[in-house]
């Protein structure tokens, strides 16, 4: 059988990913299912994984438990580098995707012919604005707190 933890984990990375879905319609009313695989966005999938686990292990294991003091240390560390370093990593990548545009102004008014071969533009979504990573440790905390309640030997 499969390691209780890391079931809730994974189902809320699944339940976060799915949730992107219906979040991102009722903002913008488009409809993407492809924000089932895609990085970034609301809720994380990343701190809903490690928040989930976190809350798991401090209710079976105890806070005092060195498998406590790891999940909270290496899901703090993930939750940062997904608002810190993945988010800047976005923001210029967008700056980046925006040079191709004004590289196309520029040359509009060169005489010589140019033949430019465009790559695809850079993935602009990478990380995650702090109320998204928030709204995963959320996620992640009912979650864990729930697979607690059912696994849990009566």
């Amino acid at each position: 059988m499969m390691n209780k933890g890391a079931v809730i984990a994974i189902s809320s990375i699944g339940l976060a990913q799915a949730l992107k879905i219906p979040i991102h319609y009722a903002k913008t009313q488009e409809w993407k299912p492809d924000l089932f695989l895609a990085t970034g966005g609301m809720p994380s999938s990343h701190s809903a994984g490690v928040s989930s686990l976190t809350t798991y292990v401090a209710l079976t294991r105890g806070v005092r438990s060195i498998d406590f003091a790891l999940s909270l240390v290496y899901g703090m560390i993930v939750m940062y580098d997904a608002q810190g370093i993945r988010r800047q990593t976005g923001e210029l990548t967008l700056k980046v995707n925006d040079l191709d545009e004004l590289i196309d102004k520029i040359h509009e008014d060169d005489p010589v012919e140019f033949e430019e071969k465009s790559p695809d533009p850079l993935k602009e979504m990478l990380g995650h604005q702090p109320k998204e990573v928030l709204g995963g440790a959320l996620l992640g905390m009912v979650m864990g707190y729930a697979g607690y309640l059912l696994t849990k030997k009566r």
